[in-house]
């Protein structure tokens, strides 16, 4: 199998290049995941000569299941509930 990009900087870069329409624009900013997103947003927002911040998130499991996701949780109060999940398994909110 043949692998895409030599790593994630690499990716980054290759993104870029397609996302150049929003360089130099006062409205774009570029946000990363932390972890595997960071070193490929940066190298977005050095070649858009766009700020970059990180979005920190935290995936809620399933309890017994916890590769399943319910939610998540984000930085500035955000939070995502996956209704349907949280329905079908019954998960109550205490």
């Amino acid at each position: 199998m043949a692998v895409p990009y030599r790593d994630r900087p690499d990716g980054g870069r290759a993104l870029a290049t397609n996302l150049a329409r929003y360089a130099n624009r006062p409205d774009v900013q570029v946000l990363a995941l932390p972890r595997g997103g960071v070193p490929v947003a940066l190298e977005v927002a050095k070649a858009l000569h766009a700020p970059l911040d990180v979005f920190l998130v935290r995936k809620l499991g399933v309890p017994g299941h916890e590769e399943l996701a319910m939610g998540a949780i984000a930085s500035g109060g955000v939070h995502v509930l996956n209704r349907e999940v949280v329905d079908r398994l019954q998960i109550s909110a205490k």
